[in-house]
């Protein structure tokens, strides 16, 4: 019979949201789950496998799946959440414009649309993006709600936005 051993903490240092954090966390914590458990309830545990989106956080910018991301991997690390998008309580361009083109529904998937999309909107630049690029930069997230054109006209309306 094997028993359990106590693993032992990591250390970690971190920036989320542009402010700077240190946690001791266990080598197999998820960062989905260090981020729920300081309170930043926009990131969403959906498929626990990486497939659908739910937890889309961004890791030094690269939109990642949080509940695959270990958080000792983000040592180091800037980790921005939907909580970090806002300014000066506005909106983002690119929330104003899921608003805007009705792209919410449910809401569920709704920070991880954000995030991966304004992560496709930063590495291109915000130059003006086909249907077919949006759809191809947003692939991870999933979303049973919204059928998704209204997505890719939210996002489409980002383009040149900063």
């Amino acid at each position: 019979m094997m028993h359990p051993q106590t693993c032992a903490q990591l250390d970690i240092e971190c920036e989320i949201n542009g402010k700077p954090y240190r946690y001791s966390v266990p080598p197999s914590l998820s960062l989905l789950h260090l981020l729920r458990s300081q309170g930043l309830i926009s990131v969403k545990e959906g498929c626990s496998v990486g497939e659908c989106g739910a937890c889309t956080v961004r890791v030094d910018g690269v939109a990642i799946d949080s509940c695959i991301y270990l958080a000792v991997w983000a040592n180091g690390k800037s980790i921005r959440t939907v909580e970090g998008e806002e300014k000066d309580g506005e909106l983002s361009p690119l929330q104003q414009a899921l608003i805007d083109e009705g792209a919410v529904q449910c809401g569920f998937c709704t920070p991880g649309l954000v995030m991966a999309g304004a992560a496709l909107l930063d590495k291109t630049a915000r130059r003006p993006l086909t249907e077919e690029e949006i759809r191809r930069g947003l692939a991870g997230n999933l979303c049973r709600c919204t059928g998704y054109q209204n997505v890719v006209r939210a996002v489409q309306r980002c383009c040149h936005k900063k």
